[in-house]
């Protein structure tokens, strides 16, 4: 029997609030995507959810998204005695994926993945989908409408499961456009915006603009305008290395 496949598991958390460790994980969930013997990537496994008693009361503004209230979680597990199993699948696990995955790297410390990479789906989106007209979880199921993904199961939006569930259908064809090691590559840089999101230029692509515009851009609070601003100028100046194309064959580590 052939042992089983080396996966990505894609995570999703709802929590109380977002800026631990004032605020706590209430519910994680998961869905594995692996390489097939066709070499290509696949979803893989049923996936999953844990309640999980975040230690604090659930506020009014966080159960409105979630739905989840108090009496739901009060008999769950800790965090800490649920996240391991869940986020170390060793020696199976080559990476951990998110949307948006800086929010869930706030909660899943180094400690409790052992120091693994991750994948955000939202900011390799950016990349390989530039002409979508938004970049949520939920804007890119209906508007690429992955293949295979079963409407009721990522349903409800919002809730641990499904929404790992939505996302690994994204991330299973991301992987198959570019490989592990670019995809992980673009996570751990700031996000390259298609678009001008805001102001007299909002909408227009970064190399409409003139430099002065650029150089406004640049000095932006955000970090991903900040980013793309920046790599526009670097490019039409010649400062800085080229954006490398995804790679079409995908390697596994």
């Amino acid at each position: 029997m052939a042992p089983p496949p080396q996966i990505i598991r894609v995570i999703d958390l709802e929590t109380t609030g977002n800026a631990p460790p004032q605020h706590g994980v209430c519910e994680i969930g998961w869905q594995d995507v692996a390489l097939g013997a066709d070499g290509r990537w696949e979803l893989y496994g049923e996936g999953g959810n844990r309640m999980v008693n975040p230690g604090r009361t659930i506020p009014p503004l966080t159960m409105a998204i979630h739905h989840i209230r108090d009496e739901d979680v009060a008999d769950a597990p800790w965090w800490h005695d649920v996240a391991r199993p869940v986020l170390d699948p060793w020696p199976r696990r080559v990476a951990l994926a998110a949307h948006r995955a800086s929010f869930e790297e706030l909660f899943c410390t180094p400690a409790l993945t052992r120091g693994a990479d991750w994948i955000c789906t939202y900011k390799c989106a950016l990349r390989l989908w530039r002409d979508s007209p938004g970049f949520s979880n939920q804007f890119l199921r209906y508007y690429r409408m992955p293949a295979g993904l079963e409407h009721e199961r990522g349903l409800p939006a919002h809730r641990a499961f499904p929404d790992a569930y939505v996302t690994a259908h994204h991330l299973r064809d991301m992987l198959n456009e570019a490989s592990v090691e670019q995809l992980i590559e673009w996570s751990k840089l700031p996000g390259l915006l298609p678009r001008v999101r805001y102001g007299p230029d909002r909408g227009k692509e970064w190399h409409e603009l003139e430099d002065e515009a650029l150089e406004t851009f640049a000095q932006d609070r955000d970090v991903d305008i900040r980013y793309t601003a920046q790599v526009e100028l670097d490019r039409r100046h010649g400062r800085g290395p080229a954006e490398r194309p995804p790679a079409k064959q995908p390697q596994l580590f």
